[in-house]
């Protein structure tokens, strides 16, 4: 297959680009960036020296121009663009036949009402975001077979969903109780723009965009319960890479400790990332792979379970989950270029 990234300069375009390279069924990999991008033309290994002599192409200005000489040698792109960008250009790659992948916020939402109040831009194609397949591969399944565009999900919205989708299907929740949602992320989630407030010398542990977040109506939207509010508090810290959600919720009154493990076990046990843990799980046994790793306690007593995921942000939480799905969409096993992929880094 043929493919490009666009935006493969950025951290979660550069991990795209490390599994892609790794991937039996890719014969071309197109590397691009915005047509005014500071990084048009270096080579991809000059801004990731750990990709010399493995990943040495240079990064290619994308432009009409691009897209008119190169589309028909192209099965499939994945967008790593910032959500207007993404939400500017995926329509004509649809229009080409070419599959979308899309790593940005563009699709995720179905009102477009919710782009203006959580993006602050005003989506264009409408029409899109009912085509839109989320894709949180370990609910997508079939959805993905067909699909034209594929919305990946946030990172914390992955963390999230992992957490409470299991429940949400099983009725074990308590309709009537929030969900709280504390999610901690690494700077990394920031970008790699520069941007003072957070570069790694400038970040504390803080909470921010406290009931206004833009995952939070994405959360809600997927979580399969529309009935159940969410209130979703983000946390940035001065780590480079990962990403941690503790989930505290209200179960019915005749959910067992027995029936929440059996629960989890049953969502999870055709999955090949994501592990149900026997103990906390922390940062560093995700950091650098494609895995999600969950762990729970309840109190029966007070129907109250505490759920805990821990990804890594720029895998999990995007590169590797939009690898998941082309390797669903396209019939590879889900896990090529992911675990060989992650161990001959």
């Amino acid at each position: 297959m043929n493919v490009a990234i666009i935006g493969a300069s950025g951290y979660a375009g550069a991990e795209l680009v490390k599994l892609l390279s790794c991937h039996p069924q890719i014969n071309t990999l197109n590397l691009l960036v915005s047509e005014h991008s500071s990084s048009a033309h270096q080579r991809f290994s000059d801004l990731y020296p750990q990709m010399l002599g493995l990943c040495d192409f240079h990064l290619q200005p994308f432009s009409w121009q691009w897209l008119e000489r190169h589309h028909q040698q192209l099965d499939a792109v994945f967008m790593a663009t910032p959500h207007h960008y993404s939400q500017q250009w995926a329509h004509a790659f649809i229009e080409l036949g070419i599959c979308v992948f899309d790593l940005s916020g563009a699709f995720r939402l179905k009102q477009t009402a919710d782009y203006r109040a959580y993006y602050d831009f005003d989506h264009q194609h409408p029409q899109l975001l009912e085509q839109a397949v989320y894709g949180l591969p370990e609910f997508a399944d079939c959805e993905l077979d067909n699909a034209e565009l594929i919305a990946l999900p946030g990172c914390y919205p992955t963390a999230s969903l992992l957490s409470i989708k299991p429940l949400c299907q099983s009725g074990l929740l308590d309709n009537t109780q929030a969900v709280v949602i504390n999610g901690i992320s690494g700077a990394s989630g920031a970008g790699r723009s520069p941007v003072l407030a957070t570069s790694f010398n400038e970040v504390s542990l803080r909470a921010y965009n406290i009931l206004s977040h833009r995952h939070q109506p994405e959360i809600s939207q997927h979580a399969g319960n529309q009935d159940i509010e969410i209130v979703f508090n983000p946390h940035i810290a001065p780590f480079k890479r990962g990403l941690m959600t503790t989930t505290t919720v209200k179960l019915v009154s005749d959910a067992t400790e027995e029936l929440v493990d059996a629960t989890f076990k049953q969502a999870y046990q055709q999955s090949v990332f994501v592990r149900l843990a026997n103990q906390w799980p922390q940062i560093d046994n995700v950091a650098l792979t494609p895995f999600a790793d969950l762990h729970w306690q309840y109190e029966q007593q007070k129907r109250t379970l505490v759920v805990c995921c821990a990804i890594d942000n720029l895998l999990k939480g995007a590169a590797s989950q939009a690898v998941q799905c082309f390797n669903m969409r396209f019939g590879y096993a889900m896990s090529t270029a992911l675990i060989r992929g992650h161990y001959e880094r």
